[in-house]
């Protein structure tokens, strides 16, 4: 009987000391804090109150703007008392489409609540009323000029980057869709800016930060704009309107340069259309303002799908007459006066650093082969052939000799051009007055045998140094890590002094037409010099 009761304690014991030997291996070390008398910063409008997760201090949903309909953004309301800021506010009304299920596992989306009142920005800091300059990086998201949001995927978060860089990360949301981009100009000056007013936003949420970032730690004098896709674009836009200038100092557009935007007669052609189809006369434009936004937005998208059947455009550099008409800025004669390629934005924001790039696999999350791509040669063959014809068996053998190592079928396949060219222009145009990096993506993801490939937005992990965030997108593996930690040092210094370069990386020179240097980021870091471009020629010829 002893024997028995000593051995029921013995084992008593052992569940004891494991279960506290759990307890202490599972205990987080970041603490949350969110308290009513704590975590409070004044900005103009008045005081809001955030929360501390370990060392990090976070501000969520701050209202940075307000507008009615179709009009340009002014400065919110003030208030009394201390405003809650610790969930995010309402992203831009926008059509949700999900996608397929290995895609939608791939990006773990999260949809939030949907109001024209949008205009919010969320704050990762590492110190408040403190009076230090910290660099401050503002996130612009992804989705085109049509959807998206500063908090729809766990990769936009800021916690991570802010912590090892000790960086003011700021992320946001604006107006999007016809919401912000409505070209009705024709119908009177009340609508002059109805075009552009989604990147008014964005100059509205520059200048927020100006005038108040520095009681969260951050200095207004070195402001890094950087997005991803859309967000890439916007970044391009900033680069060339004049009323952004001086409110950033560095500029990166990851997988989204843009040498050109709308031309204010084809998203004025979009405006004249909407109003057509919903019968109204020019003298009732007002009338739009009542529509319910959900009635707008699908009543718009079918215009914009109608006239890319209808109507022949040819005059639009690379993107060629396919879906000329599109959710963009437009093109004007006041706000946005310039397109990117023209020389006269070389001398707005001229001198300002600029990292440009773009990953090797844009396409494979929208591509119908993630899961039925090729599996043999043979198949690769007759997917290339409804591309290249009787010369697939040429590109085959020029894909072999630029990417040796790539061996799959499916490497042969999806293989981005577009990004990378328009990059690549983009780039060339902006050496002239600005220091440009240049950079080439070409990480293989391995989740669902590696089928992603370095696809549309894998990066985005990699730079904001959230892999543990997004295992679903990147894996756990320790090259993972290793290359964000990487990335997203190069980010961080490249916020810090304009310069990406730091002991992790080869020395990584500036890019200009003639060096074609570009720094490629893999397991094996190194910068190459046209490394790709007899491809780039190849194809477009073809």
């Amino acid at each position: 009987m002893n024997k028995i009761l000593t051995v029921i304690l013995i084992n008593l014991l052992f569940i004891a000391c494991v279960s506290e030997k759990q307890k202490t291996e599972t205990k987080r070390t970041d603490l949350l804090v969110a308290e009513f008398d704590k975590n409070i910063v004044e900005t103009v409008q008045g005081k809001v109150r955030g929360y501390k997760l370990g060392e990090t201090y976070i501000f969520k949903g701050i209202p940075y703007a307000k507008a009615d309909r179709f009009m340009p953004p002014h400065e919110p309301d003030s208030w009394e008392g201390i405003r809650n800021s610790m969930a995010y506010g309402y992203m831009s009304p926008q059509q949700i489409g999900r996608g397929n299920d290995e895609s939608a596992f791939l990006h773990q989306h999260s949809v939030g609540y949907m109001d024209e009142d949008c205009q919010r920005l969320n704050i990762w800091t590492q110190g408040i009323n403190d009076d230090k300059k910290r660099p401050v990086m503002v996130w612009l998201h992804g989705g085109g000029f049509t959807a998206g949001s500063g908090q729809d995927l766990p990769s936009y978060d800021g916690e991570n980057i802010s912590k090892k860089g000790d960086v003011v990360l700021v992320n946001l949301n604006h107006r999007l869709n016809v919401l912000g981009f409505l070209n009705l100009s024709d119908f009177g000056d009340k609508y002059k800016y109805s075009g552009n007013v989604g990147i008014m936003d964005l100059v509205a949420a520059l200048q927020w930060i100006n005038k108040n970032i520095a009681a969260f730690g951050g200095d207004p004098n070195n402001v890094t704009i950087f997005g991803q896709s859309g967000g890439g674009g916007k970044v391009t836009a900033l680069l060339d309107i004049p009323s952004a200038q001086g409110l950033f100092h560095r500029a990166i557009i990851q997988s989204g340069a843009r040498t050109y935007f709308s031309a204010s007669k084809y998203s004025k052609m979009i405006g004249q259309e909407v109003l057509k189809e919903f019968g109204l006369q020019a003298s009732q434009v007002d009338e739009l303002q009542k529509i319910p936004y959900e009635t707008l937005i699908d009543v718009s998208e079918k215009v914009i799908d109608r006239l890319n059947h209808d109507v022949t455009v040819t005059d639009i550099p690379l993107y060629g007459g396919s879906g000329a008409f599109r959710w963009n800025p437009c093109v004007d004669s006041d706000f946005m006066p310039f397109h990117p390629l023209d020389e006269e934005v070389l001398t707005l924001n001229s001198n300002v650093p600029i990292i440009i790039g773009s990953n090797k696999n844009e396409g494979e999350p929208f591509s119908q082969s993630i899961t039925g791509g090729p599996k043999t040669m043979e198949e690769t063959k007759e997917k290339l052939r409804e591309n290249f014809g009787d010369k697939t068996d040429e590109y085959i053998e020029l894909v072999k000799k630029i990417y040796p190592n790539d061996i799959r079928p499916i490497d042969f396949v999806n293989i981005d051009i577009a990004y990378r060219l328009r990059g690549q222009t983009l780039a060339a145009h902006r050496a002239k007055s600005n220091p440009v990096y240049m950079y080439f993506f070409k990480w293989n993801s391995t989740i669902i045998d590696g089928r992603f490939q370095s696809h549309h937005s894998l990066e985005i992990p990699f730079v904001l140094n959230n892999i543990n965030k997004c295992r679903e997108m990147t894996g756990e593996s320790e090259e993972a890590y290793l290359l964000a930690d990487r990335m997203s040092q190069a980010w961080i210094n490249f916020a810090v002094t304009g310069d990406p370069n730091h002991e992790g990386l080869p020395p990584w020179q500036t890019y200009s037409k003639e060096n074609g240097a570009t720094m490629v980021f893999d397991n094996v870091c190194q910068v190459l010099s046209h490394h790709d471009q007899k491809l780039l020629d190849y194809v477009g010829k073809l």
